[in-house]
């Protein structure tokens, strides 16, 4: 999968050194002689609308030995909540200090408002770790819908064109197999595209044949257009009605193989059309029609 570029002009354009005009964040609390506060790990609570919805334990793991060995080498940032407080950024330093058995944090203690919470916590994650592009679309969609901020107007926080913005909130139109794939990387930014040029009712086999034939976005996007414009023409120019024996076989088969089938005529006499898009395709349909499934 490609490696996304990092995004935004870092913290400093959410956090910066004079008055901002729209969401104010004042100057951060610190101890005496401007070191971070230390902080009981028990009075920090996690932030419920933190993008990242993820962490793998094998990097929690890892962090939290680090921590052990090396303490904390960067503060986390909270905001107060009562006696309390709650993350804005470094809920893995917190989970691993948790996990290390810290009993205090170093922690900035920020007076920022609920929309400068998501989008500190928005440009943090992108800038040190992949969010995914659900986790993305979910943030970016967040911040349109719960803080009326147009695409325009996200785009400048995190530094990307209003397109890519659009881009990410349309993924969230595929069903919840297809984000499932785009979160665990087996479908890219691209092939989500490719499936959203096609009708609904067309994505879910689409998608099979773009995993099962290990397809490339190039591939997938050929293959979208041909699939979007066989759809388009139906609508525009129906044919004759087909025999009903002939379309329900046509379904059977199309079932078993997992790909585009066509029979071409009646059931005295025709011919059958097979699709197949990448050689990993071509050998599997080989080996069902020749009987070497494997």
């Amino acid at each position: 999968m490609a490696t996304r570029k990092a995004l935004g002009r870092g913290l400093s354009a959410l956090i910066p050194s004079s008055p901002p005009t729209v969401s104010p964040v004042p100057a951060p609390e610190q101890a005496e002689g401007g070191f971070p506060l230390y902080i009981s790990v028990a009075r920090i609570a996690p932030n419920p609308r933190q993008p990242r919805k993820s962490v793998r334990e094998d990097e929690l793991t890892g962090l939290a030995a680090s921590i052990r060995e090396q303490g904390v080498l960067q503060p986390l940032v909270v905001r107060r909540r009562g006696e309390a407080y709650e993350l804005i950024i470094g809920e893995r330093r917190w989970r691993a200090c948790q996990l290390a058995g810290l009993d205090e944090v170093p922690a900035v203690v920020l007076d920022a408002t609920d929309r400068g919470v998501l989008e500190m916590a928005l440009v943090e994650n992108v800038q040190r770790a992949d969010l995914n592009p659900i986790e993305l679309a979910s943030a970016f969609k967040m911040l349109v819908e719960t803080e009326g901020m147009t695409q325009e107007e996200v785009g400048r926080r995190v530094g990307l064109d209003r397109s890519s913005i659009a881009n990410h909130l349309r993924v969230l139109e595929l069903d919840a197999e297809a984000q499932q794939d785009l979160i665990d990387q087996r479908l890219t930014m691209g092939h989500a595209k490719a499936l959203l040029q096609v009708p609904p009712g067309e994505r879910g086999t689409l998608r099979q044949r773009i995993l099962r034939g290990h397809l490339a976005v190039r591939d997938a996007e050929e293959l979208a257009r041909r699939v979007a414009s066989k759809a388009a023409s139906k609508v525009a120019r129906p044919g004759p009605a087909r025999d009903v024996h002939v379309v329900d076989l046509e379904n059977r088969m199309r079932r078993a193989l997992q790909t585009k089938i066509r029979i071409i005529g009646r059931r005295a006499r025709g011919r059958i059309e097979l699709h197949y898009f990448g050689e990993a395709e071509l050998e599997r349909l080989s080996d069902r029609l020749l009987g070497s499934d494997r």
